[in-house]
């Protein structure tokens, strides 16, 4: 018992070091509390081979301040174990300085929960069918074990792509539910029916693994321990022109033990960066995943459950294209229903036994 206290107290030690990190980085980041502009491509710049012809980062955008404890409040309505006071039971929070409201508002997870779900996806620049259908289908490889799809619509998607020279990134999770409808919540920055298909299985499923949810895997302790501050610091500057800050909250500042994580530290994961040995304390780099594993599936599984459609409903399902119709004003009624559903129980007898299945008898 003892041990295990004494475990908890690093552990939230840990977290409220985190929260300080995360409050010091919002003090110093007043001037990205807006949305950003979503900027046109330049054709000079454009990448026309595709975005497999140089590094381009891949970066979890973050919602203004302003609306930091709505999102959070946003997520725990549409999933309640979101709330981070359900994982952590609030055991020692207090002394911990970890009951205030913001504290809790940066702990909150940004899942979607187990319910059945179809995001709607839409595009906000010109793209060709069969550009949409890839990037769709790839979207759609977490469908495999999870209970989350993806639909084009020709409205306003949930989901909404661009293909900006502003990298590789998209919102996290639930937090896609407040960005204005003119603004994108993922991009692609120069994918087109050209790009190699093995950028549509690692960026396109990376970035929807985000809007699943998903963090960067890379950002374990485990593995951001490997990293060499001082040369992440230059190579991120080099590759990406990303300053200190940017390095420290994308890339340095490890997650929370108590994130809903569920497995080990998996380098080979779709959700990690490749990193290379320049940068590693060690000198060998962290691999990065490619396409979506086992574990990846096996733990999207685990948190979207794929419910498994019963005999009955896959024969009503085969039967769609033969379905009757009639006058709506023939449907009937809330009362004609009701009774049907009541007489459709059945009573259990004087004894105390209700008929089963096979007409026998049963508790």
């Amino acid at each position: 018992m003892k041990k295990n206290k004494k475990q908890l107290r690093a552990t939230l030690s840990h977290i409220r070091q985190l929260v300080d990190d995360v409050l010091h980085s919002l003090e110093h980041d007043s001037e990205n509390n807006d949305f950003p502009n979503p900027e046109p491509a330049d054709e000079d710049d454009s990448n026309q081979d595709g975005p497999q012809s140089q590094f381009i980062g891949c970066s979890i955008r973050q919602l203004p301040q302003r609306l930091q404890q709505r999102a959070a409040d946003t997520a725990i309505e549409v999933y309640t174990k979101n709330d981070p006071r359900k994982r952590l039971n609030m055991l020692g929070l207090a002394q911990l300085g970890l009951t205030d409201r913001l504290s809790l508002t940066l702990l909150t997870s940004k899942y979607w929960g187990k319910k059945t779900r179809q995001l709607t996806v839409s595009f906000m620049a010109p793209a060709s069918q069969r550009l949409r259908r890839m990037i769709l289908e790839h979207m759609n490889a977490w469908s495999r074990t999870t209970c989350i799809s993806f639909a084009e619509t020709k409205d306003v998607g949930t989901v909404r792509i661009a293909f900006d020279n502003t990298g590789y990134w998209s919102y996290l999770g639930t937090d896609i539910l407040l960005i204005p409808k003119n603004q994108p919540t993922m991009n692609l920055q120069g994918f087109t029916e050209s790009t190699p298909l093995s950028e549509f299985k690692r960026v396109v499923c990376h970035e929807t693994g985000h809007t699943l949810g998903f963090p960067h895997e890379h950002m374990r302790e485990e593995l951001v321990n490997r990293i060499d501050p001082r040369k992440a610091y230059a190579y991120f500057l080099r590759t990406q022109g990303w300053n200190e800050d940017m390095v420290n909250r994308q890339v340095l500042t490890p997650l929370s033990r108590n994130s809903i994580m569920g497995t080990p530290p998996d380098q080979t994961s779709i959700m990690c960066y490749q990193l290379p040995g320049d940068i590693t304390k060690d000198g060998q780099p962290i691999r990065g995943g490619l396409v979506i594993n086992s574990t990846d599936f096996a733990f999207a599984g685990q948190l979207y459950p794929k419910r498994e459609l019963s005999n009955l409903q896959l024969q009503r399902k085969s039967r769609r294209s033969v379905e009757s119709d009639w006058d709506a004003s023939d449907d009937p009624d809330d009362e004609t229903i009701n009774t049907a559903v009541q007489n459709s129980m059945l009573a259990e007898d004087s004894t105390g036994f209700s008929p089963d299945s096979n007409g026998k008898p049963s508790r």
